[in-house]
């Protein structure tokens, strides 16, 4: 499946295309760890199904980003690391009941064949749990202390669950201004090439991940350099190799990636723009 380099959305043409009566399973990620665009899970969703698939969503880079609902998106299975979202290294996977219940499970013999239980091998991580948890009610207690004027949107919802929708779109909101700083200061330097969604009116469509090069610098450099200045970035692929193939930069070392969250300011993008100008 192809996507559009111009902006580094999926082309869903090329998906319409590939979905055929032997399609078993569609895996797509709900945002990408490289360029940032959010693909439309719900159309996704609809697509496989009518071709008779599962759809699984990867949502590892969306979820310290924008409200995740597995209703509203339609999927049959989801799956994310807490590390992401502010927790210890655990993976999360999230089912259709009745999924879970059917399908074969790859356990050791002497497990018991219960679900969630048969789809969790050997002694659970205890202190990963605990830990994930903690994660959670802090997530939550954003939504406690600064979501009220987003609870309007979302009469449907009480309790915890109302916390995180709440805690999630005021995070989302807060990142879309990084973003746009972020994104319009990058266009305001000579020899920056940014990939992914650029239009201010779609901004809505990406997560605070950007990744740009700059002429006359290899990402590499421009991490170090950024590095001795006391801003940690990224460089090379992140594991996005077809990206970075597809966008013809991963023979000439990749790209350099910034990812924000709601824990950074405006200042912060400042100082990035001032260390970069000393390139």
């Amino acid at each position: 499946v192809d996507m559009h380099t111009e902006d580094c959305t999926l082309d869903m043409d090329s998906l319409e295309a590939a979905l055929t009566d032997r399609t078993k399973v569609v895996a797509t990620v709900h945002a990408s760890n490289a360029v940032g665009s959010i693909n439309p899970v719900q159309q996704i969703a609809a697509m496989a199904h009518a071709a008779g698939a599962y759809y699984v969503v990867d949502a590892v880079q969306s979820a310290p980003h924008i409200p995740i609902d597995v209703q509203a998106i339609g999927c049959d299975f989801l799956l994310c690391s807490a590390y992401k979202f502010f927790g210890p290294h655990i993976g999360i996977l999230w089912g259709k009941f009745d999924l879970l219940e059917r399908l074969p499970a790859y356990k050791v013999r002497p497990s018991k064949n219960v679900t969630p239980y048969r789809w969790e091998t050997g002694t659970p991580s205890f202190e990963t749990i605990a830990g994930t948890k903690a994660a959670l009610e802090y997530l939550a207690e954003i939504g406690r202390l600064y979501g009220d004027s987003e609870a309007q949107n979302f009469q449907n919802f009480t309790g915890r669950r109302l916390d995180f929708k709440t805690s999630m779109t005021t995070l989302a909101n807060y990142e879309r201004e990084l973003v746009t700083h972020l994104i319009e200061m990058l266009k305001s330097l000579s020899g920056i090439e940014i990939a992914g969604i650029t239009d201010p009116a779609h901004y809505h469509e990406r997560v605070p991940t950007v990744v740009f090069t700059m002429q006359g610098h290899s990402p590499l450099e421009i991490a170090t350099h950024l590095a001795q200045h006391d801003i940690y970035v990224w460089d090379g692929n992140y594991y996005a190799l077809a990206i970075m193939e597809r966008l013809d930069k991963q023979s000439s070392g990749g790209m350099v990636r910034v990812g924000l969250a709601h824990y950074n300011t405006h200042a912060e993008i400042d100082r990035l723009e001032a260390a970069l100008k000393k390139l």
